[in-house]
């Protein structure tokens, strides 16, 4: 069996301090794009896990073993599988990569184990915090500790460039920072003026975790000032960085734009109905 896990960007991220249990409650609108990773399972005499295009651990700390060994818990079955993992979405860059992987670890091999899709949409919350937007996929909203996830119900265009800045970001060192700096709310990265018709509704997009990502990457805000220059609209944070992207209503003015940027790319998928749940349902 075999998927294509999407990833994601977060038009806006608001953050809220840490619960008692060191969590940070958030409110995020994110998107899954078509920039995917392929993961493979197969039952065979013996587990195995091979990644391909990233150095990552194989061991129990990643989520794809983690999302496996949740649905062999909930159905009580441990039938031997090989999971093999082609990284292309970039690693730690704020696209939501291995949350990604492992919802689909955890779509394959609940159908592979017959765990009802109820009970494996249960599970997500608990391997990542972006698991179960990857289970709905789509243009959604995410809420508490990204666990309560609804699709946006209208159909919405716009076309995405995103692109990679040539050095990384750890999530878990964006959110310390933030607290660090205790919890400084961003202002508006994207304000409604400059954002395509179908999303104006929404409001103008922010990032509440900018403010710690630009503390720990400093270059960051040249990258974004000179990219903003050289497609004419200012863009946006993903997660905790240090992707970035902007929005424009047309797929050639999102191309041109990809065109002027080493590595960017236009982000395809952006339909109301989405490819993550077709792929992972």
């Amino acid at each position: 069996m075999r998927v294509e896990a999407y990833a994601k960007i977060n038009l806006s991220l608001r953050v809220e301090p840490p619960s008692p249990s060191g969590m940070h409650p958030i409110r995020t609108i994110a998107q899954t794009v078509d920039w995917a990773d392929r993961v493979e399972l197969e039952e065979t005499e013996e587990d195995s896990f091979a990644v391909e295009g990233a150095d990552l651990p194989t061991d129990g700390s990643n989520l794809v073993l983690k999302a496996l060994a949740a649905v062999r818990e909930a159905t009580g079955r441990s039938h031997p599988v090989s999971i093999r993992l082609a990284k292309r979405i970039p690693v730690a860059a704020g696209l939501g990569g291995g949350s990604s992987d492992a919802a689909a670890v955890l779509a394959l091999a609940a159908q592979c184990l017959r765990l009802d899709p109820r009970a494996r949409d249960s599970l997500g919350p608990g391997i990542g915090a972006d698991v179960a937007l990857f289970l709905t996929g789509g243009l959604v909203r995410a809420t508490g500790y990204g666990e309560r996830v609804t699709r946006v119900p209208e159909a919405v265009t716009f076309h995405p460039a995103v692109a990679v800045p040539p050095f990384t970001l750890s999530t878990a060192d964006v959110y310390r920072r933030w607290d660090e700096m205790d919890g400084p709310a961003a202002t508006s990265t994207i304000a409604t003026r400059h954002l395509p018709p179908a999303l104006r509704s929404y409001g103008a997009l922010v990032n509440d975790l900018m403010p710690a990502a630009l503390d720990l990457a400093p270059d960051l805000g040249d990258w974004m000032s000179d990219l903003s220059r050289a497609w004419g609209t200012p863009v946006a944070m993903s997660g905790s960085g240090p992707s970035v992207f902007g929005l424009f209503p047309t797929r050639s003015e999102a191309e041109a734009a990809a065109a002027d940027a080493p590595g960017a790319r236009v982000a395809r998928g952006c339909s109301q109905t989405g490819a993550g749940r077709a792929r992972l349902g």
